[in-house]
């Protein structure tokens, strides 16, 4: 096997060592027991005869709801899971919905719309569960009323081409849509409690922002919503009736979404599942089992993903000779775009860090979203070593003009370095994992 067979090697298994570690079902199992006097949840006991009613929702709910079916079927009278294209599962005693992701379509507005229902015929001896991760925001999308669509597709689309992060993303679609900044529990009024169980797709895992907060209460205003608008340069470009309804909600001519001190909020219970943090601690268990010493050097990358992928790339080629090194990251670049290519934020990072590792030897890196979906595409990220911006001048593709374009998924096809896991029903945002043999890099520097 080839120096980089084996590094890539490495890469793929400490990445499938992090996706095992934020397993949806297992970590619901963990969570969700059964004993004699029936069942319980983070060790909170649920009525004895409790029936459930069950919304899940993102990318992992179907892995989620087969779990939950597996724990508690006899349980559940009720249960709905909506999720990304693809990702899909058969289930006994949910409901499987797919839905259009990141930009919200008919389908998702009618999930929405079936998912307030459900909360709604929660009763007063009834628990309604809420299996939550990401991407549920866009896959429950029911405009409030006054506002179509479209105007929140318009939006989201203007916001994600303007590497808007998720926080802000959720700010604006907390008040643009009838499901998330709490709305759900509202819905669910009736019920005798509301327990979520969360797969965190946001950096500090906030429970106002994980899926827009269907059932947390929404610190932001329609202030801050019309502020992200224009700290991003696209108030001119979102709807007219966006701008409007806005408007109207500063001016307290519309209802807010649920603030902090809610009595309704009163009977939801959150337990956190899994996050970006397990994935970088099963990445790292699985470079020391293979001789690599692990080195977590950020779990919280946020900004353009082409400065992060430089400056990783800047870092590996500054190590010292040692021994093999593992480097980990976890976060959620943004990517700001100003061409007209494909591509996603994993595959953008990779080709800048090509750039800057041009040349050098002993270096892989692989960026990758552990969704395994990375933008519109059907790649989950990429490998980028010193040998990948000349590969990929030999098969016609040019990394600095793809990379000034948003073309990284088109550089990758190309060159060969896209990488692809299909989807993994699980979502923690994305990881970055660069073997350094830094003997290796000197050793090649001196030929």
């Amino acid at each position: 096997m080839s120096p980089q067979a084996a590094s890539r090697a490495d890469l793929e298994a400490c990445f499938a060592a992090a996706l095992a570690a934020v397993d949806p079902a297992a970590a619901l199992r963990r969570v969700v027991t059964r004993a004699s006097d029936g069942l319980a949840i983070a060790g909170r006991p649920l009525p004895r005869a409790a029936r459930l009613r069950v919304l899940a929702a993102g990318k992992a709910a179907c892995a989620m709801a087969a779990a939950l079916e597996a724990v508690a079927s006899d349980a559940l009278v009720e249960g709905l899971a909506v999720t990304k294209d693809g990702h899909g599962l058969p289930l006994r005693r949910f409901v499987v919905r797919e839905a259009g992701h990141p930009v919200p379509d008919a389908r998702g507005a009618a999930a929405a719309a079936e998912a307030l229902a459900l909360a709604g015929r929660a009763g007063p001896e009834e628990v309604l569960g809420v299996l939550l991760s990401g991407g549920a925001s866009a896959l429950l999308s029911r405009p409030l009323p006054g506002l179509s669509l479209e105007d929140l597709a318009a939006t989201t689309r203007a916001l994600l081409a303007a590497g808007a992060t998720i926080e802000e993303l959720n700010a604006v679609r907390k008040h643009l849509g009838a499901v998330g900044g709490g709305r759900l529990a509202r819905a669910a009024a009736g019920a005798a409690r509301i327990e979520v169980l969360v797969v965190s797709d946001v950096l500090g895992d906030p429970l106002d922002v994980i899926g827009s907060g269907p059932c947390a209460a929404d610190p932001t205003r329609f202030a801050d919503a019309l502020a992200v608008l224009e700290a991003r340069g696209v108030a001119d470009r979102v709807p007219e009736a966006v701008r409007g309804h806005l408007a109207r909600g500063v001016r307290g001519e519309l209802p807010e979404s649920l603030k902090p001190g809610d009595p309704i909020l009163a009977k939801v219970t959150t337990t956190l599942l899994a996050s970006n943090r397990d994935a970088l601690a099963g990445a790292a268990a699985a470079a020391r089992a293979r001789g690599l010493r692990p080195c977590i050097v950020s779990r919280a990358l946020r900004g353009e993903a082409s400065r992060i992928g430089r400056a990783l790339g800047g870092l590996a080629r500054a190590l010292r000779p040692g021994p093999p090194v593992l480097l980990l990251a976890g976060g959620e670049p943004t990517v700001t775009l100003r061409g007209d290519g494909r591509g996603g934020r994993a595959q953008e990072l990779a080709l800048a860090a090509a750039l800057e590792l041009a040349g050098t030897t002993g270096v892989t890196l692989l960026a990758a979203g552990t969704d395994g979906s990375d933008g519109p595409t059907d790649a989950a990220g990429a490998f980028a070593d010193g040998g990948t911006v000349a590969r990929g001048a030999a098969r016609g593709a040019e990394a600095r003009a793809a990379l000034a374009r948003n073309d990284s998924h088109g550089f990758f096809r190309a060159e060969g370095g896209c990488f692809f896991t299909g989807p993994t029903r699980t979502n923690v945002m994305d990881l970055v994992l660069v073997e350094v043999d830094a003997a290796a890099r000197a050793a090649g520097a001196s030929r």
